[in-house]
């Protein structure tokens, strides 16, 4: 093939570390020579340390996938680190794995990769770092190539590296690690078939796939809950894949010696991509979270009390380091001096909106109507897993598969269920979009949940976080789009939406299908007594005279700081939260604006572009309303990690304090 000319771009990864790893484990390669490699007891010790320091600070973490991985990750960087100062000309290394990357940021920092020390793992997702949820390119360039964490959607993007390098005549290998999980993402798979394809047709450079499998998603094993991957996996030799099976992937000599092969056969034949199938046990290290359904997804630590220290003591068979009984010191040090700064003071019932999702759908459920929930691995985290509960005949869980979930539905829709897909906002809104417009179009409508909006999901950083979830939903035709700020409307809305549908459906009408937006953090379960969830109708939080501030969803509490903040100051605004955000009822609001001196500021963690404050000021326009205006939002940036969301609107300028300075400038501007 004759190669190509491409712009010259310099790749930003650093170099090789040029010294023995901090804590080693030796192996012997193939021809019996001995090497050094990152000992995985000590990156399963420091995911659980540095995922700790995330706990403490308010962010969810996780030990069990980075554990399965350890083996695999200290072999790959091993041979990959081993063949040359500039490591990067020799491989393209994509990770993706989900949670993962903290595994390959301990790794790292004990290879001495980089800038990265021990120190460094103690910010992980904090807002200060760089080391976020998952790998960011855009925020960690020189440690990650790819970004991930939308599972499934690095694999496809690294058989582009490999037909690049084949394009371009270099000399490298791309080497992509994957789950099981992540193997059932409907890109994955289009994957599986094509990297074999055009490697038959000799268009990829080398090419190696090695997969984590051991059964488990995040909400516990994948045969028991959905279906099998087995048969997926076995599959690939048929497909063209030279498949060759790692039978104990927790086995460093074992594991190391299967990807010296699966590399040396990628270069051997490059016809022939290489998949490197290793069983491995999810929560590897630990007997409580090898034998948990779910593998230990989360950190399955609240505290850093003794239970931590005897987490880490079990991880290295109980001999622990003098500096790793210093740094559970130091984890409970912290945690003892946070809970002594608490004030005592009695707080204000809070909950997740998720609760009112859920008893809208049992209450619905009980009243006869046919609501069936078809769910993709997330309902411990949407809600939906009371409903489960309650009626454990009445779901499906389709694996790791946002898109074929939504498809599904659709076809249950026309059989005459009345179906509740449920996933993060991200995913919903990016991979579910397509099948939702197919859907509608076949006059098959749904109800959908998708949480974690926005800067909710503040710990899993930009891969996770939808912010322009508004735009990609509210111009699909016949489905009205609701951002719930508190269980209580969540349950109203929701009784609504099935109750409505079912009318229409009934009657001879197609229907229209719903899509919930919600947070992730705990909320107050109601704002105000005596409120009157009607469908469709915005609701006014608290009244004013100086202007109107209006949001949709999280960001209620944000608004009612910002008033009690204004009202201090002299100034007593109106705050409206606008749940319907594709149907605006741009009369009732222009009044309030104009009973408030014509001053409007809309807020919102979502894109300014195409979101609720866009979608509200057209309308108010539409009925010729006059108005000052400010519109808070996120201005073409992606987000990054933080502990809590509240970081991040500072940060992106919506917060309560970014409120009260917009309407201080609103009225500046009339004097």
């Amino acid at each position: 093939m004759n190669t190509l000319n491409a712009l010259g771009l310099k790749n930003k990864l650093h170099i090789a570390p040029r010294k023995s790893p901090q804590y080693i484990k030796k192996v012997k390669n193939s021809v019996d020579v001995e090497v050094e490699l990152g000992d995985p007891v000590v990156t399963r010790a420091l995911v659980a340390l540095m995922d700790m320091h995330a706990v403490i600070g308010g962010a969810a973490s996780h030990w069990g996938g980075p554990a399965s991985f350890a083996e695999i990750m200290s072999a790959v960087h091993g041979i990959m680190f081993a063949s040359s100062s500039s490591w990067f000309e020799k491989y393209n290394f994509v990770n993706d794995a989900g949670h993962t990357e903290n595994g390959v940021y301990a790794l790292r920092a004990n290879l001495g990769y980089g800038d990265l020390t021990f120190n460094r793992l103690k910010t992980f997702r904090s807002i200060s770092s760089n080391l976020t949820g998952h790998g960011e390119s855009h925020l960690y360039s020189d440690g990650v190539l790819i970004s991930n964490g939308p599972l499934g959607s690095a694999f496809p993007q690294s058989q582009g590296l490999a037909l690049a390098d084949k394009l371009l005549g270099n000399d490298r290998v791309t080497i992509c690690t994957i789950s099981d999980g992540a193997s059932m993402e409907g890109e994955a798979k289009e994957a599986f078939a094509s990297i074999p394809g055009l490697a038959a047709k000799n268009k990829l450079n080398p090419y190696v796939l090695i997969i984590s499998d051991n059964n488990t998603k995040l909400s516990g094993r994948i045969d028991k809950d959905s279906f099998d991957m087995n048969k997926t996996f076995q599959s690939l030799e048929t497909l063209g894949w030279n498949l060759i099976k790692v039978a104990n992937g927790n086995d460093l000599q074992e594991v190391y010696l299967g990807v010296e092969n699966a590399i040396n056969e990628a270069k051997r034949d490059t016809s022939r991509p290489v998949a490197l199938w290793c069983k491995t046990v999810k929560g590897f290290g630990v007997k409580a979270t090898e034998a948990s359904a779910s593998g230990g997804h989360g950190f399955p630590l609240n505290v850093a009390d003794e239970s931590l220290r005897q987490f880490v003591s079990e991880i290295f068979s109980n001999s622990v380091p003098e500096e790793f009984s210093r740094w559970v010191d130091e984890l409970i040090q912290i945690q003892n001096k946070k809970a002594k700064s608490s004030d005592g003071s009695p707080k204000v019932k809070s909950e997740k909106i998720q609760v009112g999702i859920a008893n809208g759908m049992i209450k619905s459920k009980e009243a006869g109507y046919p609501v069936f929930s078809v769910t993709s691995d997330l309902q411990g985290s949407t809600g939906v897993a009371a409903f489960h509960k309650k009626f454990p005949n009445d779901f499906i869980d389709m694996g790791v598969s946002e898109s074929n979930m939504v498809s599904v539905a659709g076809g249950l829709s026309k059989s005459g269920f009345i179906p509740v897909v449920d996933t993060f906002a991200q995913f919903g809104v990016t991979k579910g979009n397509l099948p939702l417009t197919m859907s509608i179009q076949s006059q098959a409508p749904m109800i959908a949940v998708f949480s974690h909006t926005g800067f909710q999901d503040a710990a899993d950083g930009a891969s996770h976080q939808a912010t322009t979830y508004f735009s990609l939903t509210s111009s699909l035709p016949h489905t009205v789009v609701v951002a719930c700020s508190c269980s209580m409307e969540a349950q109203n809305y929701m009784e609504a939406a099935i109750k409505n549908l079912s009318d229409d459906r009934k009657n001879g009408k197609d229907g229209e299908s719903v899509i919930f937006f919600i947070g992730r953090e705990n909320f107050p379960a109601y704002y105000k007594e005596g409120l009157n969830y009607t469908w469709g109708e915005p609701l006014v939080l608290a009244e004013g005279t100086d202007g109107v501030i209006v949001t949709s969803g999280s960001l209620v509490p944000e608004l009612l700081r910002a008033h009690e903040l204004l009202k201090a100051s002299g100034l007593n605004c109106t705050i409206v939260h606008n749940p319907f955000v594709n149907r605006p009822n741009g009369r009732f609001i222009g009044e309030l604006i104009k009973k408030n001196k014509n001053r409007l500021i809309t807020v919102e963690d979502h894109q300014l572009i195409g979101g609720m404050g866009a979608l509200l000021v057209h309308d108010l326009k539409q009925h010729q309303f006059e108005f000052s205006l400010k519109s808070l939002g996120i201005n073409g940036e992606f987000g990054q990690s933080s502990y809590l969301a509240s970081e991040l609107y500072e940060k992106f300028g919506i917060s309560a304090n970014a409120v009260v300075n917009a309407m201080r400038e609103l009225v500046a501007l009339k004097k």
